[in-house]
């Protein structure tokens, strides 16, 4: 089992930064992938970031990147997602999730899943 819990949500102003944390424990973090996903209001789940267990690859969805950054911090069992020039449509719950796999982009490649942190953008 693996217990993830995000952090870092809060209400900022267009343009503005805020870094998302997700602390896991209960299995070693380095024998899965980690991913960032989030779900506005009436809108399906959708894939943010993703990193390979050692960080060494990222990826992106097309809607944020060059604006966000997923890293991973093996020796704190933390992955963080910075989220850099925010726009009131990156204003959802965002929730980190483990892969015992490769990881991917599709919600079903996740093995677990944090409870998720509100991020809102305000125009």
């Amino acid at each position: 089992q693996v217990q993830l819990v995000e952090s870092g949500g809060g209400l900022v102003q267009a343009g503005g930064s805020l870094r998302l944390s997700c602390a896991a424990s209960g299995r070693t973090f380095t024998s899965y992938a980690m991913g960032w996903f989030r779900q506005a209001p009436g809108k399906e789940r959708e894939f943010v970031a993703g990193a390979s267990w050692s960080g060494g690859s990222t990826y992106y969805s097309d809607s944020v990147k060059g604006r966000f950054t997923i890293s991973r911090d093996n020796a704190k069992n933390t992955v963080y997602l910075q989220m850099n020039s925010l726009k009131p449509e990156d204003t959802a719950v965002y929730y980190c999730a483990a892969s015992l796999d490769y990881g991917g982009i599709y919600y079903s490649q996740y093995d677990y899943w944090g409870q998720g942190t509100q991020v809102t953008v305000s125009s």
